[in-house]
């Protein structure tokens, strides 16, 4: 009986979220316009994960990095010179061919009806769930924009970036701290490019520059990303879990194990700490969180309505 009444407040609390932040989406927007939209995203994400299991962490990030630029309006699926896939921190984004392929699809069921950023949104939250993570329920009736600039991609998260700086990019969105904890554990799946690491693993002498990293992991990290080597070779940003959506991410930190400066902060801050310890413990805290988080994170600044446009092809403007 607790478990229910559980879930139903998480119900009730989610339809309030999409109240305050949804500006017009709503779950099963598409019901009676196209009911098979999202089964149709789901099966797309699912067969393109089966051949490369990394399309689940790339259509995360993706759908993260549309939503901190202009909102959640589709605008990084866009491709031409200067647009936001060309700018430095998106050109290694991946899964654009699941977007147009699911699009494809779509237009060939219901055509004109589903937007790319809905398309967008969903996919992310298939991408968990294949990686085992929580399912959540995901407002739809968002519109595509039709602008795409590199130059306004300058509000993303940074790797180095600290606590503070972290903390006033997700308040800009109205992301809380406990919001940028659980978003932030997305790091539970995929990985990050040797460069970002190189200062934190090696000094000018070529020793440990980071002393408050776990100094037996070191050695690892070095020998995964030696000093002289690929700066764009990967690694997991979750050692020994990296593809399964789990805790190991926080536990990880608990050990100093954080491959990002900016994830190893939300374990030496003391405002941070209290949370990850939670997440780290408790599974389903972290899940609850994380679908409460993401519901919120894909409101931002959406285009519903009459703004903005149905994309015929996800990656052009009508």
């Amino acid at each position: 009986m607790g478990s229910v009444r559980l879930f139903c407040s998480f119900l009730v609390f989610l339809s309030c979220l999409i109240a305050v932040y949804g500006q017009g989406t709503r779950i099963g927007f598409y019901s009676t316009t196209c009911p098979n939209a999202e089964t149709i995203v789901q099966t797309t994400v699912a067969s393109h994960f089966g051949s490369d299991p990394r399309v689940a962490p790339g259509l995360l990030r993706m759908h993260n990095h549309d939503c901190f630029v202009q909102g959640c309006d589709g605008s990084v699926l866009l491709s031409g010179p200067n647009s936001e896939r060309t700018a430095g921190a998106n050109v290694n984004l991946r899964g654009f061919e699941v977007i147009d392929d699911a699009k494809t699809q779509l237009e060939a069921a219901c055509p004109g009806v589903v937007s790319c950023a809905d398309i967008l949104a969903l996919a992310a939250r298939d991408s968990v769930a294949l990686t085992n993570g929580q399912s959540w329920q995901v407002p739809t009736g968002r519109r595509d924009g039709r602008v795409s600039l590199a130059s306004n991609v300058n509000n993303l998260p940074s790797p180095s970036d600290s606590l503070a700086i972290q903390q006033r990019k997700f308040a800009a969105f109205r992301l809380n701290t406990r919001d940028l904890v659980a978003l932030v554990g997305g790091h539970t799946i995929g990985t990050a490019a040797c460069g970002f690491i190189m200062n934190r693993i090696f000094n000018s002498t070529g020793n440990t520059a980071d002393p408050t990293m776990d100094q037996t992991f070191v050695p690892q990290l070095q020998r995964l990303c030696p000093q002289n080597g690929d700066g764009s070779a990967r690694l997991d940003l979750d050692t020994g879990s990296g593809n399964t959506f789990d805790t190991s991410y926080f536990i990880n930190l608990s050990r100093n194990r954080g491959i990002l400066q900016s994830d190893h902060v939300l374990w030496t801050s003391p405002t941070t700490r209290p949370i990850v310890q939670e997440f780290m413990t408790s599974t389903s805290n972290f899940n609850v969180q994380f679908a409460r988080s993401m519901v919120k994170m894909s409101n931002i600044g959406v285009k519903t309505g009459r703004n903005g446009e149905i994309r015929r092809v996800c990656s052009a403007v009508n």
